[in-house]
């Protein structure tokens, strides 16, 4: 059997359409199963029911990402679409690594004569022009804003806050009766948009419900023409850079404060015991997240975060009521304290302080243990340490939703290293310690360390 047979038969199951396969073929681009896989999606999104705009591939370094959209670009869209605008955005720091010229070469070499390196664009004979562009910082981005593109491209995407990359996709939009503008991305775990990029793609993928996005996860392992010797470097990382760089494990940032937490560990379904000891914990916010967490913990010491309560701009009777549904909920036959941190007792005039109002409402609050550094410890503690033999005395509910993502993006306070780093939630509640905060509180109530006493944080 041929390899091109091979190649279409492999093209075919991975879902590309004819015309796709036989694009790619007359341009001697032969893409390897998980190039398959993001070419299939990107056909995909040129229907209603398919993925649009956003489709990310990688995880890990070396499976071959950025032949991958190059590919697609080129051979695909580009050539069934005549004067199509496309973007392809590079960090700078890795274009210097490997040129766009090197990597038309290794795609698209018949196209190699079109492509005018002093003004960084490939001008397709089909009338068809891809700005292939760099960025050294976010700002940059700003040089690419303002114009209509068909289509982009952009690699190392947790590079970018989520801002810069959501005001790109802005850009892309088109007027081409029948196409659909896409964008396409490519990155790897870590560095500033690690956070949201998980959010994003890596939760919908892993959850299974992907509707807005498609994620195609890749590692070195899928590209076999890797070089050997950058396989043995990947294979020489160790700790968290190993993780992300080799791995492609999402659940490693780099600067992580909370290293042990590994969601297959430390996540899953449970029936809560109507004999185990309940508690509550708060964190309070209205501009950004008032956070409760219904706690258990069984006769061996292990706690149990039940349930999770997150939500802004609501007032105090409507978390009331929805804390008291959620012990209703579970049938939980006692709650023995609910604690809070100290700003809801802090009296800011003559009228009732935040704990007061609840009180109203049949939720008393009291004083939680607000030390950061021994309830960081005290986390750490309950996380155990699978690496050395520790097991954990801390499960989470899988419906903890905002507990399970912002635990593993909490980061070192770099001016007080055993304490975890402050991170507020953006304007649009997204991200931010607030479950943290809350969980802290609950552990240390189990841990019972001590008087509760509001102190009142700076």
């Amino acid at each position: 059997m041929s390899g091109a047979v091979r190649f279409a038969r492999a093209a075919h199951r991975a879902g590309c359409p004819r015309d796709q396969v036989e694009n790619f073929l007359s341009g001697g681009y032969l893409p390897q199963p998980r190039q398959l896989q993001f070419h299939a999606a990107a056909r995909a999104a040129d229907h209603q029911e398919g993925p649009t705009p956003e489709i990310g591939f990688g995880g890990a370094r070396g499976p071959g990402k950025s032949h991958g959209i190059m590919g697609q670009l080129v051979l695909d869209d580009a050539r069934r679409w005549p004067g199509m605008r496309g973007l392809f955005l590079r960090s700078v720091g890795k274009a210097a690594r490997e040129s766009f010229q090197h990597l038309i070469v290794k795609v698209a070499p018949q196209y190699l004569r079109y492509y005018k390196s002093q003004a960084g664009v490939l001008d397709l004979p089909n009338g068809s022009v891809i700005i292939l562009g760099g960025y050294r910082t976010a700002g940059d981005i700003a040089n690419y804003l303002g114009l209509e593109y068909d289509v982009a491209a952009i690699e190392e995407a947790t590079l970018l806050p989520e801002e810069y990359y959501t005001k790109l996709l802005g850009s892309v939009r088109t007027s081409r009766p029948g196409w659909r503008a896409r964008a396409y991305n490519s990155t790897n775990p870590g560095s500033v948009g690690h956070a949201w990029y998980k959010r994003r793609f890596i939760e919908p993928w892993r959850r299974g419900d992907e509707s807005a996005t498609r994620f195609i996860f890749a590692t070195y392992a899928d590209n076999a023409y890797l070089q050997p010797g950058y396989i043995d470097y990947l294979h020489s990382l160790g700790g968290n850079l190993g993780r992300m760089w080799r791995d492609g494990d999402w659940d490693v940032a780099t600067g992580q404060y909370f290293t042990t937490f590994r969601e297959e560990l430390h996540v899953r379904e449970f029936r809560n015991d109507w004999h185990w000891r309940y508690w509550m914990a708060m964190d309070y916010g209205y501009a950004h997240y008032t956070v409760v967490y219904l706690l258990a913990q069984d006769g061996d010491g292990t706690v149990y975060v039940v349930d999770e309560h997150a939500e802004r701009r609501w007032l105090v009777q409507s978390h009331a009521e929805a804390m008291t549904a959620m012990i209703r909920r579970h049938a939980v036959p006692d709650v023995r304290v609910t604690v809070a941190g100290s700003d809801v007792f802090a009296k800011r005039s003559d009228e009732a302080t935040i704990a007061e109002q609840y009180a109203r409402h049949g939720i008393n609050l009291e004083a939680a243990q607000m030390d950061r550094v021994n309830g960081a410890a005290e986390v750490l503690k309950r996380l155990g340490d699978e690496e050395q033999g520790i097991a954990p005395s801390l499960v989470i509910h899988p419906r903890c939703a905002r507990l399970i993502e912002c635990l593993p993006m909490l980061q070192h306070d770099e001016h007080r290293p055993e304490d975890v780093k402050k991170w507020d939630a953006s304007a649009e509640g997204e991200g931010g310690d607030d479950p943290y905060d809350a969980l802290r509180y609950g552990l240390m109530e189990a841990a019972d360390t001590g008087p509760r006493a509001v102190i009142i944080e700076a």
